[in-house]
């Protein structure tokens, strides 16, 4: 159980700057950047610490309907913080200073041509958030205990691919990378790991 307060976020700032992120690839990527982000609340009992995760609208030309993590594309000139910030404050009218930023975990290449920067931030006052609804369908707090779990990841093995697809299990949902994929990275970081998943693969369904 980690208190939703100041030395929470003094560790978990500490463990992003003990965290080691994988270089930028020196060459320019064909993939479309973009940002999404690990906001780090007040659990719905108001003592945890959570992260928010939403259900994408319906309506909305792609992904329609999966989970998600606040985030989007990176307009030009805008860096992955930028976006960042940006989305959130799209999505769920959520808005944050950049000294909300924690850290950043690894850039991951999607299936669908892009190249995500996950951004850690602390949201002290979450209590004004409001779902954009052409963007999302419902909000969640999911506490940090949930996804420490022993059994809140799994692996398994698809015909098309030689890498392993991470799923993460909350409540009766299974969510498929890139959003388990970079939860996870969260997860091994809180735990002092330096685990990569840039290697971990999305379902089938997610490659358009």
């Amino acid at each position: 159980m980690r208190n939703f307060g100041d030395a929470t976020r003094r560790n978990i700032a500490e463990a992003c700057a003990s965290f080691a992120r994988l270089p930028d690839a020196a060459e320019a990527s064909a993939l479309k950047r973009a940002a999404v982000v690990v906001a780090l609340t007040a659990s719905h009992d108001g003592d945890d610490t959570a992260f928010l995760l939403t259900r994408r609208a319906s309506s909305l030309r792609s992904h329609r309907g999966q989970w998600a993590l606040p985030g989007g594309r990176c307009d030009a000139g805008e860096t992955p913080v930028e976006a960042a910030l940006r989305e959130l404050d799209e999505e769920l009218a959520l808005k944050l200073p950049a000294d909300a930023v924690l850290g950043l975990l690894d850039d991951y290449p999607t299936r669908s041509g892009y190249l995500i920067t996950p951004v850690v931030v602390w949201a002290a006052d979450s209590a004004a958030i409001k779902p954009n609804p052409d963007e999302v369908a419902s909000v969640h707090r999911i506490a940090l205990d949930t996804i420490e779990r022993d059994d809140a990841f799994d692996f398994t093995d698809i015909p098309e691919s030689t890498r392993r697809v991470i799923r993460f299990h909350h409540q009766m949902s299974m969510i498929h990378a890139p959003t388990a994929a970079l939860i996870y990275q969260f997860r091994e970081v809180l735990a002092g790991r330096q685990t990569r998943v840039t290697d971990l693969e999305q379902p089938v369904f997610a490659w358009k």
